[in-house]
């Protein structure tokens, strides 16, 4: 079948490589502003320009306020250096310096979603974290506190120019941060591949990365310096945001931007907590209402890329996934507030995101509710 491949402009990965950030900068623009998550001093020595923190996951208000920081500091590049939310903040204030208005004008759900009338402010990605791909997709994702909701700012020309890579950045990340993000990336290989707008391109770097991810992130999280597993690490992720940008995701993220948005509930933490429930449903609802389905096959070929026997199947790919969890210690949704009588709520709004328009199988209301029953009380994990 035809499809389409979008990503930055220019991928540079390697150990050292955020060391040539401000070259590249001075090369799009005259005056950089550099967003960072909340130790914004923390990379001062990678890049002059005046600072910008993001504390937390962003949302629409602190991206008016970057926005506004930007045009007062006569700044017209703009370079973000730390986890997925300096990145998506950084990408949204590209944008909209760029364009007039206010993001509501652009936000998709709860805006007006119009277009973007040009193209972004240039715009360089530096993660410091192996876990949201961020640096090579198409939309910043903010949340909208009144609304109690997250939702995309999208647009091909968000597409940063350069995507630094540097697994150095990720040394000293404690391994809570490690198994929270690393688990994202990990949901971001599985779900494109057997996400139902899966092509040749985006397999390739799906069975590259699980493959890659399944036996470094172990050792990243007992180890935070070891440089063979923490550059495994940051090529997976990679991998998984150029998949995700071009397949799509599934069940794990349709229900992650609902609960983001109405709970104080880190991105990761809660991918990890729903991740090994929602494959195991899936695997369920597949093999009865769409056995011929090929993500069956393919969440076999999961299991073999995580375990590395040959003859593993779906089933071993959602105990994989509980182990690590387990290991990890990753918190039960409980953890952030969310309580049994929250679940028919999230489910019908899971229901409608836009990353549940590509799980490989519709599933029935009762079905995502037991998801989230099942990644809620602490025993879940």
């Amino acid at each position: 079948m035809p499809f389409d491949f979008s990503t930055a402009a220019r991928i540079r990965f390697g150990e050292g490589t955020a060391r040539e950030v401000a070259r590249a900068a001075a090369v799009l623009g005259r005056r950089a502003l550099v967003v960072t998550g909340r130790s914004a001093e923390r990379f001062a020595g990678l890049l002059d320009g005046p600072r910008f923190a993001v504390p937390d996951e962003p949302t629409i208000e602190l991206v008016r306020r970057g926005i506004a920081f930007a045009r007062e500091q006569k700044c017209d590049v703009v370079v973000a250096i730390g986890g997925g939310s300096a990145i998506d903040a950084g990408k949204a204030v590209a944008a909209l310096l760029a364009n007039s208005g206010d993001p509501l004008d652009y936000l998709e759900v709860i805006g007006r979603g119009l277009p973007l009338e040009n193209p972004s402010a240039p715009f360089i990605a530096v993660p410091t974290t192996a876990g949201t791909g961020s640096e090579v997709t198409r939309n910043a994702v903010l949340a909208s506190p009144e609304h109690r909701v997250k939702a995309s700012l999208r647009s091909a020309s968000m597409l940063p120019r350069l995507a630094v890579v540097d697994p150095e950045l990720a040394y000293d990340l404690p391994p809570a941060v490690t198994a929270s993000t690393g688990l994202d990336a990990l949901t971001q290989l599985i779900e494109p591949y057997v996400s139902s707008r899966s092509n040749p391109m985006t397999d390739l770097y799906c069975v590259e990365g699980i493959r890659a991810a399944s036996a470094a992130l172990p050792r990243a999280y007992d180890n935070a310096r070891d440089a063979e597993s923490r550059r495994a690490m940051a090529w997976a992720s990679l991998l998984g945001g150029l998949a995700l940008a071009n397949a799509g995701l599934g069940a794990v993220h349709g229900f992650a931007a609902p609960i983001g948005g109405m709970f104080p509930a880190p991105h990761g933490a809660v991918c990890a907590a729903i991740l090994p429930h929602a494959m195991a449903v899936n695997i369920r609802a597949l093999r009865s209402r769409a056995p011929q389905s090929p993500a069956l096959s393919r969440y076999d070929e999961v299991a073999r890329l995580l375990t590395g026997r040959p003859h593993a199947t779906a089933s071993d790919a959602v105990r994989f996934a509980a182990d690590l969890c387990r290991r990890f210690e990753i918190p039960s949704l409980a953890t952030y507030g969310i309580g049994a009588g929250d679940i028919s709520t999230l489910a019908e709004k899971a229901a409608r995101a836009s990353s549940m328009q590509a799980n490989p199988i519709v599933l029935w209301p009762g079905e995502l509710r037991e998801i989230l029953t099942l990644a809620l009380p602490a025993t879940a994990n």
